[in-house]
């Protein structure tokens, strides 16, 4: 699959939120490009444009390696490593990074991109950091997983449908803060049938979905993480994982994806 800006808006939401979870002062990261280059393209707490822009290739440095190994690779002093090869040291030194964790975005068992956190002193980066880098590559994986399928869904039904996706998602989570009622259930009325139009065959009556566990979904639908989902409905990131566990399982589907094509079938996303 392509790459495209929203995919890039992922990555930089995942750096930030890895240095909220973190408290390193330094994340950055991007997208593969054709073939097994990666290009940085994202950055977070730098203090120079050294790194911007820099292309890496699968098994150099310590992105490269993460790339190639599809694991997570750390370094407690990267310019004097000999666990990774040297050819972006200058890039490195220039924004005066020491310590340097990176982790793949792996989706559909195929490297996506990477995200790094850092230090400018040397000294170990612990096993809460790397977890914490970890979950959210986790999140851009989620996020890019459903836009594929998004996207291979609008190839075969046109293009359209995705922006009516986007705009059902959209008017879902705007439909909680109108305080007339009367008009919230005209929004809510138009969100059903914009869902209607897509092809389903209407919710069923054996598969009953909360009002939220419907706004979850088709945000999760229009490509949102957890936490970006939560700021659009204005609740928390656990809110949102419940309301889409208690989805998931009531449209017996193991991943988020198969809860997104399982509620279009049953009519009730578009």
């Amino acid at each position: 699959m392509t790459a495209d800006a929203s995919d890039a808006v992922e990555i930089r939401n995942a750096l930030l939120r890895l240095r909220r979870a973190t408290g390193l002062p330094v994340a950055f990261g991007g997208l593969l490009e054709a073939g097994q280059r990666m290009r940085i393209s994202e950055l977070d707490g730098t203090a120079t444009h050294a790194l911007r822009s820099l292309v890496v290739t699968s098994g150099t440095g310590l992105g490269g390696k993460t790339v190639a190994l599809a694991r997570p690779c750390v370094v407690t002093d990267y310019s004097a490593s000999r666990q990774i090869s040297h050819e972006y040291d200058a890039a490195v030194a220039a924004e005066g990074l020491r310590s340097v964790l990176a982790v793949p975005v792996v989706v559909r068992h195929r490297v996506r991109g990477v995200l790094y956190g850092a230090l400018r002193t040397a000294q170990p980066l612990g096993g809460r950091m790397l977890d914490a880098a970890v979950e959210a590559a986790r999140d851009v994986e989620r996020a890019l997983a459903v836009r594929d399928e998004a996207r291979a869904q609008a190839a075969g039904a046109g293009a359209g449908w995705e922006q009516v996706r986007e705009a059902h998602a959209a008017l879902r989570a705007l439909a909680p803060r109108i305080a007339d009622p009367q008009l919230r259930a005209e929004l809510l009325g138009a969100c059903a049938l914009l869902a209607a139009d897509s092809g389903g065959s209407g919710p069923p009556a054996r598969v009953r979905l909360a009002p939220r566990e419907v706004d979850v979904l088709a945000c999760v639908a229009a490509g949102a993480t957890n936490a970006v989902a939560a700021e659009r409905l204005g609740v928390t990131p656990e809110t949102v994982k419940g309301y889409l566990r208690s989805a998931m399982r009531k449209l017996r589907a193991r991943t988020r994806g198969e809860a997104v094509v399982a509620a279009r079938r049953a009519g009730w996303l578009p």
